[in-house]
This record gives structure tokens, sequence and C-alpha cells, in this order.
């Protein structure tokens, strides 16, 4: 006999750390709440500690993920966006619950979001044939310049899963391994994208995703030393000035979107290594 009166079974948030589900070592949590103001869920609220452990499965996945052949690092990103379609349905559900945007509009998104994925998995294996080049100069000299990523890479995420979606994949097709900093109602669909992640074939710690709050955890990545990249389209303009302030001891690329879909993102976080070799006689 099947019960009818049971106690809901509510989910769990927490963070994607190396491939795995901790909770914020602070222990922390924050309330998601839908637009009519009913409770959701109760992310959890990442620390400074958990940066510094993701920053560290980043840096530790980063060489194998850049190492991986371009096709390769396609067909992976193809392969997330083939399980992300499979749980469109519930994400938009979870974003036009925790946000002001309708039903319809979410479904919109979501499925956008997908086509964007593809659309950034489509140019891992042609970067290096559009910006490497075989450069004229004077000698008996061949002169390459060869594209290569800039290593791991901090990206904020505002309440668009559009933004969200597309700050990580111009990081990571390039072979950049990458913590997510998100936070507001985007934290419940951000960890269920978490949960595409953990099932698809990407290698654990390529893709790390904390929630909690952007104030908060901002000034941590843009002073941290083992940090190359940091993406700060989703922090407000009046706060932008000290992030690239603590950024410059390291050199630290920073990098604000112009909300155009162009390889120029993808391009932000790479570097382009110039290669001299002496012609045989």
């Amino acid at each position: 006999m099947v019960a009818t009166n049971r106690i809901e079974v509510k989910k769990t948030y927490k963070l994607f750390i190396n491939g795995a589900f901790p909770r914020s070592e602070s222990g922390r949590v924050f309330e998601v709440h839908s637009k009519k103001g009913e409770f959701i869920a109760n992310p959890c609220l990442a620390s400074r500690k958990d940066l510094r452990d993701s920053v560290t499965a980043a840096r530790a996945a980063q060489h194998g993920w850049a190492k991986a052949t371009a096709y390769n690092r396609g067909q992976i990103l193809y392969r997330i966006a083939e399980m992300l379609e499979g749980r469109a349905e519930q994400c938009a559900a979870e974003i036009s619950t925790t946000t002001a945007i309708t039903p319809l509009k979410a479904q919109s998104m979501v499925s956008e979001a997908i086509d964007r994925w593809v659309w950034y998995a489509g140019w891992s294996d042609k970067l290096s044939a559009v910006t490497g080049a075989t450069n004229p100069v004077a000698g008996p000299y061949y002169n390459f310049t060869i594209p290569e990523p800039l290593g791991v890479v901090v990206v904020t995420a505002s309440d668009s899963f559009i933004d969200f979606i597309d700050a990580i994949a111009a990081a990571v097709v390039s072979g950049n391994s990458v913590i997510a900093l998100v936070d507001g109602g985007l934290s419940v669909p951000a960890m269920t994208f978490a949960e595409v992640l953990a099932t698809s074939d990407l290698p654990a710690g390529v893709i790390n995703i904390l929630t909690g709050s952007l104030d908060e955890l901002a000034p941590w990545a843009a002073s941290h030393m083992d940090v190359d990249g940091f993406d700060i389209s989703a922090i407000s303009k009046k706060k932008r000035a000290e992030l690239k302030v603590a950024g410059a001891e390291n050199l630290k690329r920073i990098y604000i979107a112009d909300g155009k879909l162009t390889p120029s993102r993808i391009l932000a976080f790479m570097e382009q290594k110039t290669v001299w070799h002496t012609i045989g006689v």
C-alpha cells in the first residue's frame, strides 16, 4: 500500500569542488526565496578556505585539461550540453521560481544557454587555426604564434543563467580551469548545472562552483596569488577598481565582458606564445 501522506525530501545544496559536493567548511548557509517570498533552499555560503580549496583543485586539474586534444575538449563540452538538455525543464523551473522571469522566458533562456554551450564547444579545435600564425621574419628562421590557455580563471555570474554559462564556457574551452562564483537566486540552477558536470566526462577540478556572496568572495579571488585571470563582469562598477588593484600584484588578467557573443571572450583568457625555429640547411 502506497502512503498518501509523506514528508517531502528536501534537496541539500552544497558546493562543487574538485568533482565532489562538500559543505562549506564554515557551515554557513543563506536563504533563497521565491518571487512570492516563499522559502526555496539554503545554499552554502562559501568561505575563504572554500575558495582556496577550489583554486588548489583547479591548479591540479589545469595541466591535464590543457594537454588534452582540442577535439577531446570539444567532445566533453558537447557532452555537457547533452546532459544539460536532459535537465532543461528542471533548470527552467528553478529559474522561474527564484527570479522574476516567467516560466516561458526561463525555458527560452535555458535553451539559449544550451545553444551557447554548443557554440563554445565548437571553438575548441578552431582556436589555433583562427588565432595562430606563421610570421614573416628576416633571417633563416620559422616564426610561429601559438595560442595557449592562461591557467586558473575565476569567473562571476549575475542572476542570468546565460551569463553564467557564457562566463564558464568561454574560459574553459581553451584549456583553462575555472572557479565560478555565484550568488542570489542563480545559486539553485547553478548547482543543478554542477550535477550535470559531475555526471559528464569532465575531469574533476576543471570547473568548480562556489555559491555565496560576491562581495565577500571577489576580493579574496582578486588577491589570490595562484589565480591567473578574473572575469569580473558580474561585479558592480563601484567595486571593480579595488579588484583591479588587488589583482595587479601578480599581474592577474582582469576582464569585463561587453555582452557580445564573439570569440574575444575566449581569447581574453589565452596567451599567444611565439616560437622561433631555425631552418635546416
